[in-house]
C-alpha cells in the first residue's frame, strides 16, 4: 500500500508540470486565434489604432465566475513594442490575468474575448508594474471602429467579442489586470517578470508563441 502511494505521488509530481505547460500553450493558441479575428478582418480593430498601440493585451474566452451577479476572470497575454522608447519590434508574450469585477453580471453565461490596446508609454509602464486598475490607474475607452479617428489622449482602448461575433468597442468599467508570474515561469522555465520579457528583451519567444508574435509583426511592424 505504501509503495502504491509513493508511486502515485511520483506520477502526480511528474504530470503536474506537463499539465501546466499544456494550459499555457492553450492560452497562447487561443490568443493567437483571437488576434487573427482582429487583424485584417472587416469589422475588426482598425489598423490605424493597432499602428499607434504600444502594447496589446489579449484575453480569450473570459467567463463569469459565480451564479447570478458575479465577476468575470480570465487569463491572457501581453505583448509590447521593444526598446527604450517602446517603438521597436513586438516582444515575446508575458502572461497576464484579467478581473472585470461586477461587469460579469452583464455577460450572462457566455464567454467573451477581450483585446486591449495600450496607447502610450506611461500607461504601458503602469501595466508592466505588475498590476493596473482601469479608471484609477489609466483611462479606458471603447475602441474606435472603421474609419473613426484614433484619439491620442486615450490611455487604453478596449474591444470585446462574444460568441464568435464581430469585435466592437466595449467598456470594461474598473477592470483590473496583473502579471501571471506562475504562468511566466512555466512558459520560460525561469522566474521572469513583464519588464524583462516585453521591454528589456531578456527572453526569446518560445516555439509555442512564435505564431502570435509573427502575426503582430506582420500586421503592424512599426509604431506610427
Amino acid at each position: 500500500m505504501f509503495k502504491r502511494c509513493i508511486s502515485a505521488a511520483i506520477t502526480l509530481a511528474i504530470s503536474l508540470p506537463a499539465f501546466a505547460a499544456d494550459k499555457v500553450d492553450k492560452r497562447l493558441t487561443e490568443s493567437t486565434e483571437v488576434l487573427k479575428a482582429v487583424v485584417g478582418q472587416t469589422g475588426g480593430i482598425p489598423k490605424g489604432a493597432l499602428d499607434k498601440a504600444i502594447c496589446v493585451l489579449v484575453f480569450p474566452r473570459v467567463k463569469k465566475v459565480g451564479i447570478g451577479v458575479g465577476v468575470s476572470y480570465g487569463r491572457g497575454v501581453l505583448l509590447c513594442r521593444t526598446g527604450a522608447q517602446m517603438n521597436g519590434k513586438w516582444s515575446a508574450p508575458a502572461m497576464y490575468s484579467l478581473d472585470t469585477g461586477s461587469i460579469g453580471a452583464q455577460l450572462g453565461g457566455s464567454s467573451t474575448d477581450y483585446v486591449l490596446l495600450v496607447m502610450n508609454q506611461q500607461s504601458a509602464n503602469k501595466v508592466l508594474s505588475g498590476k493596473l486598475k482601469l479608471g484609477s490607474d489609466a483611462s479606458a475607452n471603447a475602441g474606435p471602429s472603421g474609419a473613426t479617428a484614433v484619439a491620442t489622449t486615450v490611455d487604453i482602448y478596449t474591444y470585446s467579442r462574444a460568441k464568435e461575433g464581430l469585435f466592437a468597442g466595449a467598456s470594461l468599467g474598473s477592470a483590473s489586470m496583473e502579471a501571471d508570474n506562475d504562468a511566466n515561469h512555466e512558459l520560460y522555465g525561469k522566474s521572469v517578470d513583464g519588464p524583462q520579457i516585453v521591454r528589456d528583451g531578456q527572453v526569446s519567444a518560445p516555439a509555442s508563441a512564435k505564431s502570435l508574435v509573427s502575426l503582430l509583426d506582420g500586421a503592424s511592424p512599426k509604431l506610427q
